[in-house]
């Protein structure tokens, strides 16, 4: 894989947990606004982390890029956990 297609898979990945975020939100207004809110902020740094992260390659190129890619996949992983535990709460679950 190239550069170009894990910066869109960057954003991708991260533009769809924000999508994510934003329907929770608009669908029940109100629940939990703050906390998802937070998770938002939380995706938008990890997105502009990643981006830094790519203009600075150490090493092995290839090694470098899979293990962003593993770090996006990972750190997203943790913050659709976190959405869900406040979707759950938000909702009384």
């Amino acid at each position: 894989m190239n550069l170009r297609d894990i910066k869109k898979d960057i954003e991708y990945v991260i533009g769809a947990f924000v999508d994510d975020c934003a329907l929770f939100l608009s669908v029940h207004p109100g629940k939990n606004a703050d906390e998802v809110a937070n998770l938002i902020d939380g995706a938008v740094d990890l997105f502009n982390e990643l981006r830094d992260k790519l203009g600075k390659p150490e090493g092995n190129k290839k090694a470098y890029y899979d293990g962003i890619r593993k770090e996006l996949l990972e750190k997203t992983d943790a913050l659709y956990d976190q959405l869900s535990a406040a979707v759950k709460k938000g909702l009384g679950e």
